[in-house]
């Protein structure tokens, strides 16, 4: 029951950001640029259900745009470490023991030294802040959590019987690497990009709140937290309601990450009833 309460309730979460997020490509209740500073920091009422920042802006049309923003940052980054990730796992695990191997993982473990605010702030002390940086921040943080499991997934693969059978054919690494060890692990790769999509949700609103990710006018729920904090005594709704969104997406994915690797685990599927 447990398992399937996590996976129901994380889809439930998960598909209604989605869904804000498909919305706002078509409909706000206001448009997100337009200030009314006659109406700033109204509380939640019929005209504003969410009430208005400080700039009179609405912000539940904030929390739609920014839902779009954090989500396609989230998304590409995965992305990026998932496609060069998993080749260069599936690489080290086809040549374990060797130079290519250590020199593979010594480097991701070098990557993964730099948590992605310090690759951030690297990248935009160069090409300046902004969305697109953040990606690239994000994206190279994936790469060497990507490579880890791919290659540690991989490696408990290619001691199976039918690896050995297919090497006698004749394949080679990577006809194996890519026709047999990957879709055995996808399901373990699958898990992987839905909790690294929700830390780069939380990584996104991190970057933003320091002012490294998405740029004014462009909503984010990061800088809506950032604005908000100075105002908390006088209006409260500006900080608590960004804040709650990014908790609740981020349990939305957590929760949705572990009913399903709970659900695609063969040994906890045969202990269902």
């Amino acid at each position: 029951m447990r398992v399937g309460a996590n996976l129901i309730a994380g889809i439930g979460l998960s598909v209604f950001f989605l869904a804000l997020a498909g919305v706002s490509l078509v409909w706000t209740p206001y448009d997100v640029t337009l200030l009314v500073v006659g109406d700033r920091l109204q509380p939640p009422s019929q005209a504003h259900w969410l009430g208005t920042d400080h700039f009179g802006r609405d912000i539940l049309s904030m929390i739609m745009v920014g839902a779009r923003t954090s989500i396609a940052v989230a998304l590409i980054a995965v992305g990026v470490g998932v496609i060069f990730g998993v080749p260069l796992g599936l690489f080290a695990a086809a040549m374990r023991g060797s130079l290519a191997d250590e020199i593979v993982m010594r480097g991701n473990d070098l990557v993964f030294a730099f948590p992605a605010l310090v690759i951030a702030i690297l990248i935009t002390a160069i090409f300046g802040p902004g969305a697109v940086n953040a990606i690239i921040a994000i994206g190279i943080f994936n790469i060497p959590v990507f490579a880890r499991v791919a290659r540690g997934a991989a490696l408990s693969v290619w001691t199976r019987e039918f690896i050995m059978a297919a090497r006698l054919s004749g394949k080679g690494s990577a006809h194996i690497s890519f026709e047999h060890i990957l879709p055995n692990i996808a399901n373990t790769l699958i898990v992987q990009a839905t909790i690294q999509f929700s830390l780069g949700i939380l990584a996104e609103a991190g970057l933003a709140y320091v002012g490294l990710g998405a740029q004014p006018p462009q909503p984010s729920w990061g800088r809506m937290l950032a604005e908000a904090q100075t105002m908390i005594a006088l209006a409260p709704h500006v900080a608590i309601i960004p804040g709650l969104t990014i908790v609740l997406m981020v349990l939305g994915l957590n929760l949705f990450g572990d009913g399903l690797r709970d659900y695609l685990d063969p040994r906890l599927r045969e202990r269902r009833p």
